[in-house]
């Protein structure tokens, strides 16, 4: 055999290898333009998902998300006083929220309070990180959102209201369309009180669109 009658093989072989290559770098490719979708994609609200309870009788108050302002600095900043009047209102201010009034009302009747907290606040010193919190005969009965929310996105929450024995929410729906003054829509979510043994409990109940 000669020295180089394996030569038309090795050449195969090496456009074997090429072919082989540019077909896992392909996939490669492939691969990270769905990765990059799919972190790029925003997560399912949970206003476009059949609803669950994210609430649970006899749970504690949620504590606010981690913020690089401090309490004292965003209430100095937006000129704040924070609402401690109520024990409601106190048990928030202990975990480490802002109280605070939604849109300056107070929001009693029987037994029920609603209050808001506060984690941060934007330059126009609108809330940030904020939910609405329910209080039953003084005792935590869960939130309006299962998320902490700011102020002009997407599902962040508006007015309330108590016509007992339910409660009702506002949420505003953006698009990528949307300017930050106006949403496209809006929904209101209803929610019932449950008060079970262990202690009462919010659980939003249905969800319906108010305005497109």
């Amino acid at each position: 055999m000669g020295l180089f009658d394996n030569l038309p093989s090795v050449g195969r072989t090496l456009e074997d290898v090429k072919h082989r290559l540019r077909v896992l770098t392909a996939c490669a490719a492939v691969s990270l333009t769905v990765a990059m979708t799919k972190a790029q994609s925003p997560p399912v609200n949970w206003l476009d998902r059949p609803l669950t309870s994210w609430n649970r009788a006899g749970g504690p108050i949620p504590r606010p998300p981690a913020a690089g302002e401090s309490v004292a600095a965003v209430v100095a900043r937006c000129q704040l006083t924070p609402r401690k009047s109520t024990g409601a209102e106190q048990y928030l201010a202990a975990a480490g929220w802002i109280p605070f009034w939604n849109f300056d009302q107070q929001l009693v009747r029987d037994d029920v309070e609603i209050v808001g907290g506060m984690r941060g606040a934007d330059g126009m010193c609108r809330p940030v990180e904020f939910n609405l919190f329910v209080f039953v005969g003084g005792t935590f009965a869960g939130t309006l959102s299962p998320n902490p929310m700011t102020s002009r996105t997407d599902s962040s929450l508006g007015a309330a209201r108590m016509p007992l024995p339910a409660l009702t929410a506002d949420f505003a729906r953006y698009t990528s369309a949307d300017a930050l003054c106006c949403p496209s829509g809006h929904v209101t979510v209803r929610y019932r009180i449950d008060r079970t043994a262990a202690g009462p409990v919010v659980v939003a109940s249905e969800v319906h669109d108010t305005r497109r």
